[in-house]
Formats: C-alpha cells, structure tokens, sequence
C-alpha cells in the first residue's frame, strides 16, 4: 500500500498550458513560412547556375518563374490572414512592436549570455520579448523591401527602368537579410536548448504555464491576476 501510494506521488504533474496565439495567427505564421521557403527554392536557379539541377523537379525555367509568381501571390496573404480574422491580435502585435521599456533594453545583455549557454538572469518581459519585436521589425521592414521591388519585377513596363534594375538590388538585399534572420528565427525556436516550448506556441497556439513564468514574466503576472493562471500555492486543498 504504501509502494502504491509512493508511486502515485513520483508522478509528474501534468503539464499545464495558456493560450499565447489565436488560430489566425498559427495559420498566417504557417502560411508566411510555406511561401517564405517556396520562393527561396524557385528563386534560387534563377540567381546562380549552380542550382540548375532545380530546374528539372520546378519543371523548367519557364514554371519555376511560374511557380515564384505563385508563391509571391501567397507570401502576401498572411497579413491578410491575420487582419481578417483576428484583428484585435493584430493590432496588439503591432503595438507591442512600438512599445519599448527598460526591460526590453536590458534583455539584450541577458540574452548574448543565455545564446552562448551562459548562465543568464533575463529581466521580466511582456507578451512579446525584446528579440521577438526586433525580430518581427525585421522580418516586416524585409517583407516590404522584397514585395515591393518584387511588384516592379514583376510588371516592369509599368514602371521606370531605373526603378526596375534598383527594384532587383532591393529584392536581393530584401532576401538576403530575411534568410539571415530566418536562419536565427529557426535556431533559437526549435534547435536551441529550451525552445521546444516557444516552438508549439506557433504550432498549436499554446504555451507551457512554467515556459510563460520563466521567459514572459510580466505577462504571466497579468495573467495571474485575471485568473487565467492560478499559481499552485495559491490554491485551495479540495475539501477546504
């Protein structure tokens, strides 16, 4: 009996989740990333021969630029995604990305430290960190850098020459910074260490309540507040 009852409490405790992102979002997230990978693949036969044997699996030179056009048409349909159906989310992301406090400016020492495997002590930090608002600046100043030069490539007779040939530098430049930031997008969500948590938060949309309490402190305070978390010492033993 008491082995039973010595089992029944080595067990570990269910995991418990909140909800961080609404399912617009997941799907726009989705949806940029597809189209993100789709254009960096058509695109890349079309910069340098060395990738000429991408030609034959995008059936020729003529559908892979049919392909880039496809897909360009996608890329742009996230933002559209998530205007439509969470226009709240939205308009909150975008706040967030023009909000700035002390804490967001001290994560950065914290953060050089934690990216090496330091031993780091990040101050408390909001619905989004400070590397997330960065991240999502850039991403948005490279989306509009590679759409927009993109729209003069793409219909050139509506547009100055000169306009066009400087639209080809911006596209490259456009993707070149977009891939280096994706580069580290991906490294700090899925490959490094303690990532996973971040990970399922674009996946299904919710996040571990201990991830929330460690790496979003501030948020997981206003959640406790309004009763979404309930911390554990706080709650009532049943039959109290």
């Amino acid at each position: 009996m008491e082995k039973r009852e010595e089992k029944i409490m080595s067990r570990k405790k269910p995991t418990k989740y909140v909800k961080r992102f609404s399912t617009a979002f997941v799907i726009a997230h989705a949806v940029n990333a597809f189209s993100f990978f789709a254009l960096y693949v058509t695109a890349l036969p079309m910069y340098t021969e060395f990738f000429d044997w991408l030609y034959p699996v995008l059936g020729g030179p003529a559908n892979a630029r049919f392909l880039h056009r496809i897909f360009a048409v996608t890329f742009v349909t996230p933002t559209i995604i998530y205007l439509l159906f969470d226009r709240k989310g939205f308009f909150f992301w975008m706040k967030q990305l023009i909000t700035w406090k002390k804490r967001d400016m001290d994560f950065f020492t914290e953060f050089v430290k934690e990216f090496f495997g330091a031993k780091a002590k990040p101050p408390k930090q909001g619905f989004f960190n400070a590397g997330e608002k960065i991240n999502s600046m850039i991403q948005i100043v490279t989306a509009v850098l590679i759409i927009g030069s993109g729209v003069t490539m793409w219909f050139p007779e509506y547009f100055p020459r000169e306009l066009v040939q400087f639209g080809y530098l911006l596209h490259n430049i456009g993707f070149g910074l977009a891939i280096a930031v994706v580069v580290g997008h991906i490294y700090l969500s899925i490959l490094h260490p303690g990532s996973s948590p971040a990970f399922r938060g674009v996946i299904k949309g919710d996040v571990d309540v201990e991830f929330v309490k460690a790496h979003y402190r501030d948020w997981y305070d206003e959640l406790v507040q309004q009763g979404v978390i309930v911390p554990d010492d706080k709650k009532k033993p049943k039959g109290a």
